[in-house]
């Protein structure tokens, strides 16, 4: 009996610092608002960080809104609603979220826009994203690079512009990043965009949809290229610039003595990097979302350890309310020469799955 005894004290005693272990593991719920899963960027950011989460002792709500804005309302509410600490929202549009984040704010949750910048909302308490102006940097340089390698003789070069959708305030950073570097081209005569298409409002591509920017490439070659040759397209993202592509190669660019135009990206996508390897895809951005991922995790941990997060920039994000603390990490330009020993090395993706 005595040591029946004792294996009952020593199992309660167990259960109980297991019990204790648990409960002090679990720090909150935290919300995770992804847009969509018709990306594999989205899909990594959001396991990436419910991973992380659960590491940090949190218990990580994570949901993708499938690209529709009740869809993701409806979402952040509940979580709001099931006692989330802090949201981390990748907003499908982020000028629509401004009541449901009153109602956060009014029950104490803490807010971090993810990589896309919600608008419209004094309830909006971080910012963790890449240096968006400067990805259009990186695009634009790649671009012109491209055009000096590919057409040495040809000048001017036709160049036409793609945008990103209208709704993901980044699109406009990564357009006005690339102008300030295709501007002074196209001032000068050096570059020419014989459609005329200029500015978010002709060039965007709402939900950033490869279809989409496919359908107006193939319209802008039938009007405006049946004899000119187009040189160059600027991509703000690899969904898009694949759809270009595939317009291109329907009317036989990269083919024969018809030379590929020099295409653009972001997010260095698999397809994408395999279509640079190939030699169709110029060039992408990569941004190692697994470390934006990281960031979003600290500030939450600051945030609920009642600290300040950590941030690098207090002037550029002004969301139409207030300028909202960020954090800023820096992109990185691949093209056929630097992609794959970049990513591999950064173990991003594997050697296998670049070449296969």
């Amino acid at each position: 009996m005595k040591k029946l005894g004792a294996l009952i004290a020593s199992v309660a005693i167990s259960i109980a610092s297991f019990t204790s272990n648990v409960f002090a593991e679990d720090k909150g719920m935290v919300g995770i608002s992804m847009p969509t899963k018709t990306s594999t960027r989205w899909i990594s950011d959001g396991e990436t960080m419910e991973k992380l989460f659960k590491e940090a002792g949190y218990s990580p709500d994570l949901q993708f809104a499938d690209d529709d804005i009740p869809n993701q309302l409806a979402q952040i509410e509940n979580m709001v609603t099931k006692g989330a600490k802090v949201l981390v929202i990748a907003a499908i549009d982020g000028t629509t979220l401004s009541d449901i984040l009153q109602k956060a704010a009014d029950s104490g949750v803490k807010v971090i826009a993810y990589d896309r910048l919600i608008r419209d909302s004094g309830n909006v308490d971080y910012y963790a994203t890449f240096d968006n102006f400067q990805v259009g940097v990186l695009q634009a340089t790649s671009l012109v690079d491209g055009l000096k390698e590919r057409f040495p003789d040809t000048k001017p070069w036709n160049v036409e512009l793609f945008g990103g959708s209208p709704d993901d305030n980044n699109a406009f950073f990564f357009y006005d990043g690339a102008m300030s570097v295709l501007q002074p081209l196209i001032d000068s005569g050096d570059i020419v965009v014989k459609s005329g298409q200029m500015g978010m409002d002709q060039v965007g591509t709402l939900r950033w949809d490869g279809t989409v920017a496919q359908a107006r490439m193939e319209n802008l070659l039938s009007s405006t290229y049946t004899e000119d040759k187009l040189n160059g397209a600027l991509s703000p993202y690899d969904g898009l610039s694949i759809g270009i592509l595939s317009a291109l190669k329907g009317v036989g660019y990269g083919s024969g003595d018809l030379k590929m135009p020099i295409v653009t990206g972001q997010d260095a996508e698999l397809p994408s990097i395999k279509s640079m390897l190939a030699d169709e895809q110029y060039s992408t951005v990569f941004k190692d979302t697994r470390e934006l991922a990281k960031v979003a995790v600290s500030m939450v941990d600051a945030i609920m350890s009642g600290k300040t997060p950590e941030i690098n920039d207090e002037k550029t994000y002004n969301n139409g309310v207030k300028v909202v603390p960020s954090y800023l990490l820096k992109p990185v330009a691949l093209d056929k020469a630097n992609a794959k020993d970049v990513l591999v090395g950064a173990g991003y993706y594997t050697a296998e799955q670049i070449d296969n």
